[in-house]
C-alpha cells in the first residue's frame, strides 16, 4: 500500500491536485446539512466525508515519514 500512498501524495501535492483536494473538502467535510436532512442524505454525506478523509490519511502517512 505504501507505493499507492506515494502516488496519492504526488498527485495531490501538485498545484492542481491541491486545488482539487480543497474543492473535495469544501463539498464534503466543510458542508453541513440542515436539521431536515433525511437519513439517506446523512449517510451519503458521511460516505463522501470518509472518502476524502481516506485520501488525506493516505497522503499524511507518506508525508509524515
Amino acid at each position: 500500500m505504501q507505493e499507492l500512498e506515494k502516488q496519492y501524495a504526488r498527485t495531490f501535492q501538485t498545484p492542481s491536485g491541491r486545488a482539487v483536494l480543497q474543492h473535495l473538502r469544501q463539498i464534503t467535510l466543510e458542508r453541513t446539512l440542515g436539521p431536515n436532512a433525511s437519513d439517506n442524505e446523512l449517510r451519503w454525506a458521511e460516505a463522501n466525508r470518509a472518502f476524502v478523509r481516506q485520501i488525506e490519511n493516505m497522503i499524511a502517512r507518506v508525508t509524515k515519514r
